[in-house]
C-alpha cells in the first residue's frame, strides 16, 4: 500500500521519508534492497539499511511497537552484516502484536528523502520478491 494510507501520521505524513507499506502474510520479514545493516533499535522494530548507492532504507515493523520493547522480534542480521533483496531480516508474532492491540503494518520509508524519489508501482497483494516500485536517487 502506499505510505500515505499508513495508520500513523509520522509514516503517512513522509515526515520519516516516501515509501511504502505491506500487511504481511506470515511473520517474515525481508530486505526490500541490496546493502548494508546500518543500524537495529535497541527494541528491535526496526532496522536501519544502506544501499551501496547510499539511499537509506528504515524497515520499521508495526505500528507504535517500540513500546513493545522487542519482545514478539527476532532479528536474523547484525549492524555491519551485507544483506541481499529478499534476504530474512528479522521474524514476527504477528499473535503477539493483535494481543498487545498492535497494528501489523511493515514499513518501508527512504530515509534520505531529499536525495531519493519513489514510485509505487503496483499494490494490492503481491507474492514476495515482486518488484512492486521503483527508487531512484
Amino acid at each position: 500500500m502506499p505510505i500515505t494510507e499508513v495508520n500513523d501520521p509520522v509514516f503517512s505524513g513522509k515526515m520519516m521519508g516516501d515509501g511504502y507499506a505491506v500487511k504481511p502474510a506470515d511473520g517474515k520479514i525481508v530486505s526490500p534492497v541490496a546493502g548494508q545493516v546500518k543500524s537495529l533499535f535497541p527494541t528491535k522494530h526496526a532496522i536501519g539499511l544502506e544501499t551501496a548507492a547510499g539511499m537509506e532504507v528504515l524497515v520499521h515493523m508495526g505500528i507504535d511497537t517500540v513500546s513493545l520493547e522487542g519482545k514478539p522480534f527476532t532479528l536474523m542480521v547484525k549492524e555491519g552484516d551485507q544483506v541481499e533483496a529478499g534476504q530474512e531480516l528479522a521474524q514476527v508474532d504477528l499473535a503477539a502484536l493483535a494481543a498487545a492491540g498492535k497494528e501489523d503494518t511493515m514499513i518501508v520509508a527512504f530515509t534520505n528523502v531529499d536525495q531519493v524519489t519513489f514510485t509505487l508501482d503496483k499494490t494490492g497483494k503481491q507474492t514476495a520478491g515482486t518488484v512492486i516500485g521503483q527508487a531512484k536517487g
